[in-house]
């Protein structure tokens, strides 16, 4: 009895995702598409693969069994359509990506020289900035967004998820006594990010899930680049927030570390928007699923 490969990547899928009506967004698929799929795979076969409730999936037993030989047939495909592509298309062309400040060196750079690697016909150009960038006027394919969309023309897939830490230097700490809640801040010159607002605040929610506070305040120091502010921090100008994309290095190497770690800042999400109704050229098409896959391996450990 022969099994459909593809059939047995999208079953990898779903529990990959947890989810069908996800997995169809990763594998931008209809939905309906990938639940006839698994379903004629289960027909095939003569067996249930999945439980299935409104709020979950779960695997049987077989399904368990199934699962590890779909998983290698996912990874066979990735790298046979990743060699075929490669060697009929040779990729060329140009992409153009546009991301907020601050991340470029720790995050962008790494991302965008891996895939040239993979690519090396692709150019790409970049453009920083924090305004709002209009994809049409711009030019601009793929853009790098915080936070929830507002215009229903765009698509936007999410690349990570996270949340900033407060941080300090060790040489800070050792002249002012570490805050434990976040009214203790107040006694504390706090850094922020910030344009040009007189007062700035955090909200945090303790670990238990309970506790909420927020504190408003008069930052010490303010700027709209958390690069310049992670170097202000490191430099002992006070306690500041900072997301871990920007200089993960200084925390791994002692030079900042995290103030009340149970206290904790909302999380945000990293997503790579594009147009919704706009033809995907092969190296936007590329780039939108390197990045997916690649963006978590370069920080594999984020707090959240």
């Amino acid at each position: 009895m022969t099994t459909d490969l593809n059939s047995l990547m999208m079953f990898a899928k779903v529990v990959e995702a947890n989810s069908f009506s996800e997995a169809a967004r990763r594998l931008n698929m209809p939905l309906s598409t990938v639940s006839r799929r698994i379903a004629e795979l289960e027909t095939h076969l003569g067996v249930r693969l999945l439980e299935r409730s409104t709020r979950r999936l779960r695997l049987t037993d077989v399904g368990s069994e199934l699962l590890e030989h779909a998983q290698r047939s996912a990874e066979l495909g990735e790298t046979v359509g990743d060699i075929v592509s490669n060697r009929r298309s040779k990729v060329s062309g140009l992409l153009r990506l546009s991301a907020p400040p601050s991340i470029s060196d720790s995050f962008l750079v790494p991302l965008v020289n891996a895939f040239q690697t993979s690519h090396p016909n692709v150019r790409v150009e970049v453009f920083i900035t924090d305004r709002y960038v209009d994809h049409i006027v711009e030019g601009v394919d793929l853009v790098f967004r915080f936070g929830a969309l507002r215009d229903s023309t765009l698509v936007a897939r999410r690349i990570l998820t996270y949340r900033h830490q407060l941080v300090a230097s060790p040489a800070y700490l050792d002249k002012h006594n570490p805050p434990r809640t976040p009214h203790e801040l107040l006694d504390h010159r706090l850094l922020a990010f910030s344009y040009w607002k007189p007062k700035n605040s955090w909200t945090f929610v303790h670990s238990n899930g309970k506790d909420r506070e927020t504190l408003t305040f008069l930052p010490y120091l303010s700027m709209n680049d958390y690069a310049g502010l992670a170097q202000a921090a490191v430099a002992g100008a006070g306690i500041g927030d900072l997301p871990p994309l920007v200089r993960p290095d200084l925390l791994r190497n002692g030079k900042l570390v995290e103030i009340m770690p149970k206290w904790r800042l909302r999380s945000f999400n990293l997503s790579l928007v594009r147009l919704g109704n706009r033809y995907l050229g092969r190296p936007v098409h590329l780039f939108n699923e390197f990045a997916a896959r690649t963006a978590p391996k370069l920080f594999p450990t984020l707090p959240t």
